[in-house]
C-alpha cells in the first residue's frame, strides 16, 4: 500500500475514532451527572478508581505489548503466527486477574458494606470482564492493521450505548444494588464489544469483499490458535519484541495510572475524595481522550507502516521519510494548538464548568483548582502523545530495552513525587506530579526525534513553535478571561455568567481567526486529510 494511501486511511481512522470518543465522553459525562443525583460519592470513587483500575491494569498488562509488536511493520506477514501470539493474551490475562484479584480482595482496604455494598462481587466481575475482552484481541489487531474504521466505530458505539442503558435502568430501579449495577454493565459492555468483532469476521471471511481485498485470512478457523507442522508456533522476532514492550508496558502503566495506584495502595484520599477527583479528572481529560488518544493510536500505525523500525532516516525511502517528517511536524502543531487553547481557556472557566456539571459538590472545595491544573496537564499530554507515538514506532528492540531502564527510574521518581505532593497539596499534587512525569517523557522523545532527523534536511520539531501573533492572542485572551472570571463568576447570577461566557467566546473566536491566518499549512493538512 502506498504511503499516501496509508496516510489517508490513517487520518480517516483517527478522525472517526475522535468522533467516536466524543460520543463516548458525552454519554459517559451525562451518565456521571445522572448517577451523582442517585448514588454516593464513595460508591462512585470505589467503582471509577478502585475497580476500574483493576480492569485497566489486567487489560493493559496482558495486551499492550502484543498490540505494539503485532502492529509494527507491514500488514503482509505470516498472520497464522501473529494470531497464535495474540491468543497468548488470554492466559496472561487470566493469570493477572487471579493475582490482582487476590490483592484487591485481601490486601487493600475493603469499603464499608453499608456505604459500598457488594464490593467482593465487583472485584470478581471486573476481573472477569478483562478476560472476556481479551478474547477479542486477535480480531481487534487484525481489524486495526487493515484499517477497518467502520467496524471499530460500530462495535464500540454499540457496547457503550448498551452499557449506559443498563446502568441508567438499574440506577433508577435498584439503586440499593450498589456495585452490582456497574458490574453487570461492565460485563455487558465487553461482551457486546467482543461479539461485534466476532460476528463481523464470521460474515466477512470468505465473502466476495474479502476475496477482492486479498485478505490474508481466508477462514474463521484461521482466527483460532493453529499448529503448523515443521514450523514454530509464533514468530520469534515478534515474540522478542513483545517481551521488550511488555517490560516497558509494565512501567508505562504505573506512569499512566500512577495517581490511582497511590490512592489505592497508600490511602492518601478517602473514597469520597477519590470520587470527586475521578469526576474532575474525567472532565479534564475529555479532549485528551477523544482527540489525542485516537491520533496517537492511528498515527502509530501510520509511522510503523511507512518507516521501517530500527533503520536510520538515511536508510528509509526518501519520499517516505519526507512524508513522515512532514506529518509529524503538522501533528505536533495540531496537538500543541489544541493543548494551548485548553490551557488558556480552561483556567478561567473551570469553576463555571464544574458548577454547571455537578453543582456545589464539585464547584466548591478543591474541584476548580484540580480542573485548572488539569488544563495545564492537557498541554503536556498533547505533545507527549505524538512524540511517543513516533518514537515507539521507530525504536528497535535494543532501543526499547534501553528505554525501559529510563522508565524504571522515572516510575520510582514519579511515585515518590506523587506521594509527597499529595501529602502537601492534596489531590492537586497528583496532577502536578503527572506534569513532571510527562515533561521528562517529552524530553526523551524530542531528543530521539532530533537525533533521528539530525542528518536529514527535515526538522519536524518546528511544529512545537506556534506563530508569534497567535501566542500574543493567547496571552491577551488569558488575561481578559481571568479578569472576567473575577468580575462575573460564579455567584452573581446567570446574567453575569453569560457575560463571562461571551467574553470567552469572543477571545476564542479571535484565536481561531488568527490560527486560520497564520497556520495555513496546518489548516490545509486538516482539510485534506
Amino acid at each position: 500500500m502506498a504511503a499516501q494511501d496509508v496516510l489517508g486511511q490513517t487520518a480517516r481512522l483517527a478522525s472517526s475514532s475522535a468522533l467516536l470518543q466524543v460520543l463516548f465522553r458525552v454519554v459517559t459525562f451525562a451518565l456521571n451527572a445522572f448517577t451523582l443525583r442517585y448514588l454516593s460519592r464513595e460508591l462512585i470513587g470505589v467503582v471509577n478508581v478502585r475497580l476500574t483500575l483493576l480492569y485497566s491494569t489486567v487489560v493493559f498488562l496482558a495486551r499492550e505489548a502484543f498490540r505494539r509488536a503485532c502492529l509494527s511493520g507491514s500488514a503482509k506477514r505470516n498472520w497464522t503466527k501473529t494470531i497464535n501470539l495474540l491468543w497468548l493474551t488470554v492466559p496472561l490475562g487470566v493469570l493477572w486477574s487471579l493475582i490482582l484479584g487476590l490483592v484487591w480482595l485481601h490486601l487493600l482496604e475493603v469499603p464499608d458494606p453499608s456505604v459500598v455494598p457488594h464490593y467482593q462481587a465487583g472485584v470478581v466481575a471486573f476481573g472477569l470482564s478483562a478476560i472476556i475482552e481479551l478474547l477479542g484481541e486477535p480480531f481487534w489487531v487484525l481489524a486495526q492493521a487493515h484499517l477497518f474504521v467502520r467496524l471499530k466505530v460500530i462495535a464500540e458505539s454499540l457496547s457503550v450505548v448498551s452499557k449506559c442503558i443498563l446502568t441508567v435502568t438499574l440506577v433508577i430501579l435498584y439503586p440499593q444494588w450498589g456495585v452490582y449495577i456497574f458490574s453487570l454493565a461492565q460485563l455487558l459492555y465487553v461482551s457486546v464489544l467482543v461479539m461485534c468483532y466476532v460476528i463481523y469476521f464470521v460474515m466477512f471471511l470468505g465473502s466476495p469483499e474479502a476475496t477482492k481485498k486479498s485478505f490474508p485470512v481466508a477462514r474463521v478457523k484461521a482466527l483460532l490458535p493453529n499448529f503448523v507442522e515443521d514450523e514454530t508456533f509464533v514468530n520469534w522476532k515478534e515474540a522478542r519484541l513483545t517481551w521488550s514492550f511488555f517490560k516497558q508496558s509494565f512501567l508505562k502503566q504505573i506512569l499512566t495510572e500512577g495517581e490511582r495506584y497511590v490512592m489505592t495502595f497508600l490511602n492518601v484520599l478517602n473514597f469520597g475524595d477519590q470520587g470527586v477527583y475521578d469526576i474532575v479528572n474525567n472532565l479534564g481529560s475529555l479532549v485528551a481522550r477523544f482527540i489525542f488518544l485516537p491520533i496517537e493510536e492511528s498515527f502509530y500505525v501510520f509511522f510503523a507502516k511507512v518507516l521501517e523500525r530500527g533503520k536510520t532516516v538515511k536508510d528509509q525511502k526518501q519520499d517516505d521519510g519526507a512524508m513522515a517528517a512532514n506529518v509529524l511536524e503538522l501533528l505536533l502543531k495540531l496537538v500543541l494548538l489544541i493543548g494551548l487553547t485548553i490551557t488558556v481557556f480552561g483556567y478561567a472557566y473551570s469553576q463555571l464548568a464544574l458548577d454547571i456539571y455537578g453543582g456545589s459538590m464539585l464547584s466548591s472545595g478543591t474541584g476548580p483548582a484540580l480542573l485548572r491544573c488539569y488544563s495545564l496537564y492537557v498541554l503536556f499530554l498533547a505533545v507527549n502523545g505524538v512524540t511517543e507515538c513516533f518514537t515507539f514506532a521507530l525504536m528497535c528492540k535494543e532501543e526499547v530495552d534501553r528505554y525501559n531502564f529510563v522508565m524504571l527510574a522515572l516510575s520510582f521518581i514519579f511515585l515518590c513525587i506523587s506521594y509527597f505532593l499529595t501529602r502537601w497539596y492534596g489531590s492537586v499534587g497528583f496532577i502536578l506530579a503527572n506534569c513532571f512525569n510527562m515533561g521528562i517523557r517529552i524530553s526523551h522523545s524530542t531528543h530521539y526525534i532530533y537525533d533521528y532527523f539530525r542528518e536529514s534536511p527535515h526538522r519536524p520539531l518546528r511544529g512545537l513553535l506556534p506563530s508569534p501573533a497567535l501566542l500574543l492572542v493567547y496571552t491577551i485572551s488569558a488575561v481578559l478571561t481571568a479578569f472576567s472570571e473575577g468580575l462575573f463568576c460564579c455567584d452573581k447570577g446567570w446574567m453575569a455568567r453569560l457575560v463571562h461566557i461571551s467574553t470567552g467566546t469572543l477571545c476564542l473566536a479571535a484565536a481561531l481567526v488568527t490560527m486560520f491566518c497564520t497556520e495555513t499549512k496546518l489548516i490545509h493538512f486538516v482539510r485534506s486529510q
